[in-house]
């Protein structure tokens, strides 16, 4: 599957969304020193585009599952360039904020198109597969992004801008390379009428909403590391950016090796809520460890681990939700994963943030890992 070009085209394209906040979290100080920023308000600089991609990826997975994928993917693309791009010429926070929301809502295009066009082109097995695959380059980039926007940025933050830039190259490579299998032909208004009542209908049903909480209470508890593992680092080990960098790359590994080529094969094992579950157990253990550690050997072991857990949970909830879908509304309800999984990031900092002034960084792992455990055992719910 990796020898597909297409499959590699739609991989990088759909982790442009990880650029979106990724190039901006490390050059955020010398932005609040040269632009005189606030840096209570700045911090939503890194947080609002997903905001903005939970409310438009559902949106413009609708739009794409009917007027098609690519239609939405290449546009999506370019004013993910341009929007990106634009921030480098604002010079305060209210016009920083409008450019960051707009690249949010291209990134949302651009996930749930690129989603659609993977749950696509590969069936079953396969499908999971080219989901796990996605998983593991979400993850990578989620590391190399802001290294690279730090790397880039350190001569001059508006230098960092310029790497989303990369959206034009990948616009014409979508353009030129993926094609769509084509749609039998009905009149317009009763496949718009049909669409959306079926939609509604499987958006409806007990267990997709299920998918759809779990996936936000996923990205809430993982997210918690994201945010808060480098402030305890700096607390406990006094650990630098290369530090947090080198752990934050353990998570990615572990995630990586885990969602690429294990859980499609654990889902398959025990079953796919089952999977899920022990994906939830693992992060739980491993965030209710981490205030006990104090070496570096051990820290970076538990961040393996916690990757390894959320490498679990996360490609066996999407291929279970594609697996819920019919292949004309799977690009809208894969993107309601998207946009429920960038809720759960927009809402990690404003649930956790007050637990870190009652219970300190402890508690906030504490909440985290009591939180992942919610998502599992929400799995086993009954259903009507």
């Amino acid at each position: 599957m990796l020898r597909d070009s297409r499959l590699l085209v739609l991989l990088v394209a759909g982790s442009l969304t990880t650029m979106a906040g990724g190039v901006v979290a490390p050059i955020l100080p010398e932005m609040v020193q040269q632009l005189h920023l606030d840096p209570a308000f700045a911090g939503n600089l890194v947080s609002m585009h997903c905001l903005t991609i939970a409310l438009f990826s559902p949106l413009l997975g609708i739009l794409a599952d009917r007027v098609g994928r690519l239609r939405v993917l290449v546009p999506s693309l370019i004013l993910y360039a341009l929007f990106g791009i634009a921030g480098a010429f604002m010079h305060s926070l209210v016009p920083l904020l409008v450019t960051r929301g707009l690249l949010g809502a291209a990134s949302g295009g651009i996930a749930a198109a690129s989603l659609g066009l993977l749950g696509s082109m590969y069936e079953d097995e396969k499908r999971s597969q080219a989901l796990g695959y996605a998983t593991s380059t979400l993850t990578i980039t989620g590391i190399a992004f802001p290294l690279l926007g730090g790397w880039v940025g350190a001569t001059h933050w508006q230098l960092a801008f310029c790497l989303y830039g990369l959206g034009l190259p990948l616009a014409l490579l979508a353009a030129l390379s993926l094609r769509e299998k084509p749609q039998p032909q009905k009149q317009a208004k009763p496949i718009v009428n049909d669409s959306g009542s079926k939609l509604r209908t499987v958006l409806g049903r007990s267990h997709t909403l299920r998918l759809l909480l779990t996936l936000t209470l996923a990205s809430v508890s993982m997210y918690a590391v994201v945010i808060y593992a480098p402030l305890y680092l700096k607390a406990t080990l006094g650990a630098g950016a290369t530090l947090n960098g080198i752990v934050l790359a353990s998570r990615a590994i572990g995630a990586a090796a885990i969602s690429a080529f294990g859980a499609k094969w654990l889902a398959q094992t025990l079953g796919a809520a089952q999977a899920t579950a022990a994906g939830f157990g693992l992060m739980a253990l491993t965030l209710t460890t981490i205030p006990l550690l104090h070496q570096l050997s051990w820290i970076l072991l538990t961040a393996v681990f916690f990757g390894v857990g959320f490498g679990i949970v996360l490609p066996t909830l999407y291929s279970t939700l594609a697996n819920l879908a019919p292949s004309d509304l799977r690009s809208s309800v894969l993107a309601a994963g998207t946009g429920a999984g960038f809720l759960g990031q927009f809402l990690s900092p404003i649930l956790l943030g007050p637990v870190l002034g009652y219970g300190g960084l402890e508690g906030v792992f504490y909440a985290a890992a009591t939180i992942a455990l919610v998502a599992g055992l929400v799995l086993f719910a009954p259903m009507r």
